[in-house]
């Protein structure tokens, strides 16, 4: 018998993780943090049906928080197993989850003020710094294609998911006494076509797959009609000398969006002396990190990246390094583009940014990926008239642009199809990662096209295999 036991992501798009229980042993794929709603950083600090003692391995299809942000609470509990993912992805992971220690830190701090204020005792931060350190002190690179053993009776396999730089999908070999039984994790599947990243590869045959749903049921607008869009707002706002504001995340978006900024300014459309700012510190060292990993470009970007080109060509690019210099950027009303994450407006320094210019008219903010329910992009997103940040309510004249065309996910069609090479081995297929709608509208889609039957789990829920 064979159960996998979701840990998050089961009507909603945050939280992933899955417990795989085999004959054998034990592994978890994804462990990541939820994202908007009230009461997200409570449940991001909780285990759920995870425990440290009995985790065997672990495996990561990718480096976004929502997939990796609580692996680090295994190793504060002393859980010293290996840590599975591809090179690139383990380059990354650091980077963003010292990141989440650093923030939720800052927050902590804030909070036990005030607790303190009211007699009541200390919280304590998710994690440290230094679990992050212990987390990869035990890592496993592998390469895309790459059979590996992970714990006892367990095998996987990573396919290129073209989601971010070093995603995953995992093929998952499980040895359930005289057979074995592929399960497949999708992660978070890309969009075929755009620029820097490989396309995705499905896999080919499968018992069972693990498929996402952000964008069930809602096609992605075409490649070329999202870029044209972006571009006249950028000439509008050079025009009218006006403030663009990119909320971004600083691993694939941030990366996307500047090499559109930079084609902007290679065609006039936006002035070479335009001021363009990259409020974050993360992103700039992902930046860098993508131009060191060439396996995971496409094959433009990877001679850009031999040729010593892919800084992006944008002379007017300046890095707001420190706060100081972030906070800076709020002192005048001078035109410029500020690309800053999170990319859910949910918490670093680009919730500061729209603060302090949500409420004015010459102001255009660029929603450029998915935004959970529950997060302050969603609002922008559904045209909320007036939000609350830091705990005061700000009126939104500025103008917001909801580009899904940007995002890192696959559209509906592109969820269909990534079924097409395992459909025939007729496997079961759960849909995660994905608002019950999301979820609904593509479980259709599958029925109608392949004659299977999707289920739509619940947290918590145990998909067996006999």
């Amino acid at each position: 018998m064979i159960g996998i036991r979701l840990c998050g992501a089961a009507g909603e798009v945050t939280g992933s993780g899955y417990v795989v229980q085999g004959p054998r042993s034990q592994v978890l794929v994804d462990f990541g943090v939820f994202q908007g709603g009230s009461g997200s950083r409570e449940r991001s600090r909780g285990f759920g049906p995870v425990d440290p003692r009995r985790v065997n391995a672990a495996i990561l299809t990718h480096a976004h928080v929502d997939h990796s942000g609580r692996l680090p609470l295994l190793a504060a509990q002393g859980w010293r197993g290996p840590l599975f993912a591809t090179h690139a992805t383990l380059a990354l992971t650091p980077i963003l989850l010292e990141d989440v220690a650093r923030l939720d830190a800052e927050w902590v701090a804030k909070l036990n003020r005030t607790r303190a204020r009211k007699g009541e005792g200390p919280l304590e931060s998710i994690y440290l710094p230094a679990d992050v350190g212990k987390l990869h002190s035990n890592c496993r690179k592998l390469n895309y294609g790459q059979h590996t053993r992970v714990a006892e009776g367990m095998t996987i396999r990573l396919l290129e998911a073209g989601h971010i730089m070093g995603s995953a999908s995992v093929e998952l070999t499980v040895v359930d006494g005289v057979r074995s039984r592929v399960i497949v994790f999708s992660g978070d599947v890309g969009p075929r076509g755009v620029p820097i990243l490989r396309d995705p590869e499905p896999p080919s045959a499968a018992d069972l797959v693990f498929l996402e749903s952000t964008y069930g049921g809602r096609e992605r607008p075409p490649q070329a009609e999202t870029v044209e869009a972006f571009k006249q707002v950028l000439e509008h706002a050079a025009r009218h000398a006006e403030r663009v504001i990119i909320p971004a995340f600083a691993v694939g978006r941030v990366q996307l969006v500047l090499y559109y900024l930079a084609e902007a300014v290679r065609e006039g459309r936006l002035p070479r002396d335009f001021p363009i700012y990259l409020d974050s510190p993360m992103a700039a060292k992902a930046t860098a990190v993508l131009a060191g990993h060439p396996e995971v470009l496409d094959i433009e970007a990877a001679q850009l990246a031999q040729q010593g080109q892919f800084a992006l060509d944008l002379k007017s690019l300046r890095i707001a390094g420190t706060s100081q210099e972030s906070q800076a950027l709020n002192h005048g009303d001078h035109p410029c583009v500020i690309l800053s994450a999170s990319g859910m407006c949910e918490g670093g320094r680009v919730v500061h940014h729209l603060r302090h210019n949500l409420w004015k008219r010459n102001v255009h903010v660029v929603l450029v990926g998915h935004m959970a329910h529950g997060t302050l992009g969603r609002e922008l997103a559904e045209g909320a008239a007036e939000v609350r940040i830091f705990g005061e309510q700000v009126i939104v004249r500025a103008t917001v642009h909801r580009l899904d065309g940007f995002s890192a996910h696959a559209g509906h069609p592109g969820l269909v199809e990534w079924l097409a090479g395992v459909a025939p081995s007729r496997p079961r297929v759960v849909l995660t990662h994905g608002e019950n709608p999301a979820r609904e509208a593509l479980a259709g889609a599958i029925a109608s096209r392949y004659g299977l039957a999707a289920e739509c789990p619940a947290i918590d829920d145990v998909i067996e295999l006999d």
